[in-house]
C-alpha cells in the first residue's frame, strides 16, 4: 500500500487556508441573520434590497456548504486510507488515490477565489469587443474574440447575453457588447481588458502575405440601478437613436426595428441594444450598460486623484500592452503581462482561457502589476 500520509496533509494543509480565504467563521454567523431576512414576508416590497438579499444568502450558503463538502471528502479519504492501512488491502489503494485526486482537483479551482482583490470581482460583466488597425482581418479577428469569450462563458456555465453587433464591411463584425452573468465573471474578465493581436497568413491577402490585426476588449461589471449613483439628465446629456437592426442576424442577433443607440454627450460614450423584443428594453438595457460605464469612468478618475496626490509610480499598461496570438510562423499565445504562454492557439480561440486568467491573476497579486510586463 502506498503511503498516502504526505497527501492527506497536504490537504488538510489546503482546507485550512480556504477556510481562511473564504471567511467560513464570518459566513456561519452571517447566514442566520440572512435567512431572517430572507423569510420576512415583505423582503420583496423592496424588489432591489430583495435580489440583494437573496443572492447574498445563496452565495454564503454556496460558500459554505462548499467548504463542508471538502471537509466531509478529506474525512472520507482518511477514513478509507486507514481502513486499508489497517486490513492490509492493497486493492483499495486505486480508490484512495482517486478521492484524494478529486479533492485535489476541486482545491485547485476553489484556491482562484484567493487571488480575487478586485471591490466589484463578484459581479456580472458588461463587455465590448471592438476590431482595430488591420482592415478586414481585424473585423475576422474581433469576431473570432467574440466567439472565444462565448465558448469560455459556456464552459463555466456563465449565461451570455450579447446585446449588440455591429457586421464588418467584408467579413466579422466592427464591435459588439455582451453581458456575461455568472459568480466573478468581472473579476475574471477584467483579466483580458486592453489590446490583443492577431498575427496569421491572411484569408483576405490574395498574395498569402502575413498580417498583423488588432482587436479590443473593455469589461466593466454590472451593477443595480440602486448601487449607481450617476445624475443624467436624459433631455440635455443624452442623444437617444433608434434604428432598424443591420447586425449578422442568425447566431448574431434577433434583426428587429426597435435597436437604441444612446450616447452621452458629456462624455461622448456610446451604447445600442438591439437584441431585446420591443424599443421600450432595449432602451432600459442601453441605459443599464450605459451607467455601468459611466460608473466605470467616475472609478477610472478617481484613482487618478488618487495616483495623483500619490505621486507618480509605475505604470500597469494594460490598456497598452499586448496578448498575442501568433499562427505564423509559428503558434503561440502569450500575455506580454504575466508572461504566460501556450502553445495550442486553436484551444485558447475555443475558449480555454482559465490559465491565463489565473496567471494574470497571480502575477497582479504578486506585486509583478506594479513593476510592468513580463520580460519577452
Amino acid at each position: 500500500m502506498r503511503d498516502f500520509s504526505a497527501d492527506l496533509a497536504d490537504l488538510r494543509r489546503r482546507l485550512a487556508e480556504a477556510e481562511e480565504y473564504l471567511r467560513v467563521g464570518e459566513l456561519r454567523r452571517l447566514r442566520p441573520q440572512l435567512e431572517t431576512e430572507v423569510s420576512r414576508s415583505d423582503l420583496w416590497d423592496d424588489p432591489d434590497r430583495g435580489r440583494k438579499i437573496t443572492a447574498e444568502f445563496n452565495s454564503v450558503s454556496a460558500d459554505i456548504a462548499t467548504y463542508d463538502g471538502l471537509v466531509r471528502d478529506i474525512d472520507d479519504a482518511e477514513t478509507l486510507y486507514e481502513l486499508a492501512r489497517e486490513e492490509g488491502d492493497e486493492s483499495l489503494e486505486p480508490e484512495v488515490g482517486a478521492a484524494i485526486e478529486a479533492v485535489a482537483a476541486r482545491f485547485a479551482q476553489l484556491e482562484l477565489r484567493s487571488l480575487f482583490t478586485g471591490e466589484w470581482d463578484e459581479r456580472d460583466a458588461v463587455c465590448s469587443v471592438n476590431s482595430g488597425e488591420g482592415g478586414t482581418d481585424s473585423q475576422d479577428f474581433a469576431e473570432m474574440l467574440l466567439r472565444m469569450y462565448r465558448r469560455w462563458a459556456e464552459r463555466r456555465g456563465f449565461d451570455f447575453e450579447l446585446d449588440e453587433v455591429t457586421a464588418g464591411q467584408e467579413a466579422g463584425i466592427s464591435s459588439a457588447t455582451f453581458i456575461v452573468k455568472g459568480r466573478y465573471a468581472y473579476g475574471l474578465l477584467r483579466s483580458e481588458k486592453g489590446t490583443h493581436r492577431l498575427v496569421r497568413i491572411s484569408p483576405f491577402n490574395a498574395q498569402g502575405k502575413r498580417q498583423t490585426a488588432f482587436a479590443t476588449f473593455t469589461a466593466v461589471p454590472l451593477m443595480d440601478e440602486a448601487e449607481v449613483d450617476i445624475e443624467i439628465d436624459e433631455k440635455k446629456d443624452l442623444r437617444i437613436d433608434v434604428y432598424r437592426s443591420s447586425g449578422a442576424g442568425g447566431q448574431h442577433v434577433n434583426v428587429t426595428d426597435s435597436a437604441v443607440r444612446i450616447t452621452h454627450l458629456p462624455t461622448g460614450t456610446v451604447v445600442s441594444c438591439q437584441n431585446e423584443r420591443s424599443q421600450h428594453q432595449n432602451k432600459d438595457r442601453a441605459m443599464q450598460i450605459l451607467k455601468a460605464k459611466l460608473a466605470d469612468l467616475e472609478r477610472q478618475k478617481r484613482d487618478a486623484e488618487l495616483e495623483a496626490i500619490a505621486g507618480p509610480k509605475a505604470q500597469a499598461g494594460f490598456g497598452g500592452r499586448f496578448r498575442s496570438y501568433v499562427l505564423h510562423p509559428y503558434q503561440m499565445v502569450k500575455d506580454e503581462r504575466s508572461g504566460k504562454e501556450i502553445g495550442n492557439v486553436d484551444a485558447v480561440l475555443d475558449g480555454d482561457l482559465d490559465p491565463l486568467m489565473e496567471a494574470f491573476l497571480r502575477w497582479e497579486r504578486s506585486g509583478a502589476a506594479a513593476a510592468g510586463p513580463a520580460d519577452d
